[in-house]
């Protein structure tokens, strides 16, 4: 951030900061990364001397808490097991403009933090994202397919996306933080993240970072296959949430298009001779019909009260000062 400052607080919240200061804070949730944790503080402690350092510990069962509070950072604790949930704790409880969010386990690296900070606040942004480098051999090549594969999808569906929307490395401004549901409780926090932007059309950027290997002993939380089953889970939640009246019509497509396979057969008889040979399939294909046309009134109704929260969210996100409009 150059020419800037920003003050430091600790345990209590910071009161407004004068022009041209802004308080930055870095945030990292973590679970049982007592081998990492202690370095990651003192690494983002000289790489943003000015920012307070917090520690969310969500339970861990080895001593995470006491080295990062050795380490010279603020520790709390979560409870409630799963990173969406020390994501919405976060969130609630730190005061900032600006906020910079990684993981315990070392994979990214914090001297990318000013670069990202001067990005946010030269642009006035509300997000910018850490993606990791393709080309890292310490990126599992399946999270690589399986990231390419989610990147591809949510900018089908949502209309524009990133090349990395499952990063753990952000810097968010205020009003995305306190605009911000999160109503994740797991890894699909990042998902949620990045459809928040989408949805409300946020000024966002990416700047690749490289990311690091795990160090010895240190093991990812992250279940490709469960953990992946739930992220897609919580696309098609979040696309029928957002986009009601698209994913209604897919729906009422693929009902019309079942009804007209079982239609289809009956015709020739009923145009020959003005009779319907199997009445019960006649009966089963109407009955998928309205199904189908109940779908799409779902989807235009659904599609209003979307717009409507839509535009209450954006007003609230509006209420509160971008980094370089704050008074």
């Amino acid at each position: 951030m150059t020419g800037t400052k920003a003050r430091i607080f600790v345990n209590q919240p910071a009161a407004e900061p004068a022009a041209g200061e802004y308080a930055v804070s870095v945030v990292l949730p973590c679970y049982n990364e007592a081998t990492t944790i202690a370095e990651v503080v003192g690494a983002f402690r000289r790489a943003l001397p000015e920012a307070a350092v917090y520690v969310y510990d969500n339970n861990s069962t080895d001593n995470t808490a006491l080295l990062a509070r050795d380490a010279g950072a603020v520790v709390r604790r979560e409870t409630m097991r799963g990173k969406g949930h020390v994501v919405r704790r976060m969130f609630a409880d730190v005061e900032a403009d600006v906020y910079v969010i990684a993981d315990g386990d070392g994979t990214y690296p914090s001297n990318y933090a000013r670069a990202m900070i001067d990005a946010l606040v030269a642009d006035n942004l509300d997000m910018v994202v850490g993606a990791r480098s393709q080309d890292d051999r310490a990126y599992p090549r399946g999270h690589r397919l399986g990231n390419r594969v989610f990147n591809r999808a949510v900018a089908l569906l949502f209309g524009r996306g990133f090349t990395d929307i499952f990063s753990g490395y952000r810097v968010l401004s205020r009003r995305f933080v306190k605009s911000f549901p999160a109503l994740a409780t797991g890894f699909e926090i990042e998902t949620e993240l990045s459809v928040h932007a989408l949805e409300l059309n946020m000024p966002t950027a990416e700047l690749v970072v490289p990311y690091g290997a795990r160090a010895a002993g240190s093991s990812s939380k992250l279940s490709t296959v469960r953990d992946g089953l739930r992220i897609a889970w919580t696309v098609v939640l979040l696309l029928k949430e957002v986009r009601p009246l698209g994913f209604f019509s897919v729906i009422a497509g693929a009902l019309a298009v079942l009804a007209l396979g079982l239609a289809y057969p009956l015709l020739p008889t009923w145009m020959e001779t003005g009779l319907v040979p199997r009445f019960p399939t006649a009966i089963l294909a109407t009955g998928i019909v309205l199904l189908a046309f109940l779908s799409l009134t779902c989807g235009f109704v659904l599609d209003s009260v979307a717009r409507g929260r839509r535009e209450a969210k954006r007003m609230h996100y509006l209420a509160i000062p971008g980094v370089s409009t704050r008074p």
